[in-house]
């Protein structure tokens, strides 16, 4: 859901500018506090948070590379909020998908730079906040355990982009630069992209399951999940016959790091070779209601690494492959680094209460 330019008009971009800075700005403090939440059994927060926190970012851009076919001649891909918001908090998961918007509008000319604010405040604030906030409620009326984590990521992943959609449709009704009947758009916009939001979902809730399975105590969303108390009888492990609740075992966080950094590559160096080539809801639906016709062409258009593929490679698999890890590799760099920017002040400087 990339907004190009030239879909809004300057004083509206301006305005989402303010409003995708102003979300940045408070999301800084709110992840320091993230930062600072380091428990003593070892579990989510503290020094351990900036290199996750960049991994993160660095997945988010490669699945988003991943487009899955939804309906004919229209295909989707992961947002990421929801799942960056229950990975490592909604304040550093602002962050993480301003970071992926940003690289990919300077590096891979995918998002217009006027509508950088747009993209962060409907891909970032809105799934953020939405996702988070569902998924709190959800799982404080289910069960405190691993499962219902899964299931609230699901939920809450779903929901989160049909209302990224409407989000994009309100302030199209107000700043956009074709006169199209707003009504259809907006139906065909939240239409397209409740299917979207299924293949999120799924993205979504196999991801979480898959870090909470292994590493709960490194998912924010599943903070102060317990364990059954297991017993060793005849050398296998077994449940205790008085079931007990134990702290998730924690540890160094640095396998479940690279084996992310190996996916996020593999992802983008290979699998996107396989993505579908048909246009994404917006795009779609922009071509079929017609407020596509003042697209302006990207700032960076230019670039070495425009629509993900190196300039001069001309072997299609080889291009798109290498962009894929370049990207993977800038979006983890300036991730990590900025986040251990955030940890660092937040350390130096403590927040009074």
């Amino acid at each position: 859901m990339h907004v190009p330019d030239g879909f809004i008009n300057a004083p509206v971009s301006a305005v989402a500018g303010v409003v995708a800075a102003g979300a940045v700005a408070v999301s800084l403090r709110g992840a320091r506090r993230e930062f600072g939440g380091t428990s003593r059994a070892g579990g989510y927060g503290g020094e351990r948070t900036a290199p996750l926190a960049g991994l993160v970012a660095a997945f988010i851009f490669a699945v988003q590379m991943l487009n899955f076919p939804v309906a004919a001649g229209t295909s989707g891909h992961l947002l990421g909020g929801a799942l960056a918001a229950i990975l490592v908090g909604p304040w550093t998961g602002v962050l993480c998908i301003a970071v992926v918007l940003l690289m990919q509008g300077i590096l891979f000319a995918d998002g217009g730079l006027t509508a950088l604010g747009v993209n962060i405040t409907v891909m970032g604030v809105v799934t953020v906040v939405v996702s988070y906030a569902l998924f709190r409620g959800l799982v404080l009326v289910l069960p405190r355990t691993r499962r219902s984590v899964t299931v609230a990521s699901f939920v809450a992943a779903l929901v989160s982009v049909p209302a990224s959609a409407a989000a994009f449709t309100l302030i199209y009704a107000i700043g956009g630069t074709t006169d199209v009947p707003l009504g259809k758009v907006l139906t065909a916009m939240v239409g397209v992209h409740v299917l979207i939001g299924i293949g999120e979902a799924v993205i979504t809730m196999l991801t979480v399951g898959a870090v909470v399975a292994v590493r709960p105590d490194l998912v924010y969303g599943a903070r102060g999940l317990t364990a059954p108390l297991k017993l060793r009888v005849d050398g296998e492990l077994v449940d205790a016959d008085s079931p007990a609740a134990v702290p998730v075992a924690a540890g160094s966080p640095k396998k479940v790091w690279i084996g992310g950094v190996v996916t996020a590559l593999v992802l983008a160096g290979f699998v996107s070779f396989y993505a579908s080539a048909s246009p994404d809801g917006l795009e779609k639906v922009a071509a079929d209601k017609g407020f596509d016709a003042k697209v302006e062409e990207h700032a960076a258009a230019g670039s070495p690494l425009a629509d993900y593929g190196v300039k001069d490679v001309d072997n299609a698999r080889l291009s798109g492959g290498l962009a894929g890890t370049i990207g993977v590799g800038v979006t983890l760099a300036v991730g990590t680094g900025a986040f251990w920017v955030v940890r660092r002040r937040r350390t130096a400087v403590p927040e009074t209460v």
